[in-house]
């Protein structure tokens, strides 16, 4: 699959059964098909990776230099984290526990959110304050884009 032509777009909110599963939204199963990597991530939500996507991310984090502190912390970071899923029947993941405590997730609802490489699964009660601080603030974000080069 051309990883290009599938990027992971939109907001879904999706329930957390009582087991810890949360069922992917229909149109992002098949770049998941191959398998995932569900890790913790950045911002306090949790990044689920298309099989490719973190065999990319893993590689740069392979990458890093050992001798650098905060490079050795963030591959911990991102590794420790990591558990590999795949999608059951209904389209669901489990999120096991660990990952569930460290996003803010518990029972009730969930919000997917794609990111074009990955999805990322934020706790209703972080992904809002995010999101508002986004769009109430479009002059700062402007300029941050700008110092991206976008």
């Amino acid at each position: 699959m051309d990883r290009t032509s599938s990027f992971l777009t939109g907001e879904f909110r999706h329930a957390l059964d009582d087991r810890g599963r949360v069922a992917i939204p229909a149109r992002f199963r098949p770049r998941l098909a191959e398998g995932a990597t569900l890790s913790r991530w950045l911002d306090r939500c949790l990044g689920l990776f298309p099989q490719d996507e973190w065999s990319a991310l893993a590689t740069k984090l392979g990458a890093l230099p050992l001798t650098n502190p905060r490079a050795r912390e963030f591959a911990r970071f991102m590794s420790s984290g990591a558990v590999e899923v795949e999608l059951d029947r209904q389209g669901r993941v489990l999120v096991p526990g660990y990952l569930r405590e460290y996003a803010g997730i518990g029972e009730g609802e969930v919000v997917v959110v794609g990111a074009l490489n990955r999805l990322e699964i934020w706790a209703p009660s972080a992904w809002q304050p995010y999101r508002s601080k986004i769009e109430d603030e479009p002059e700062a974000m402007a300029e941050h884009l700008a110092d991206l080069g976008i």
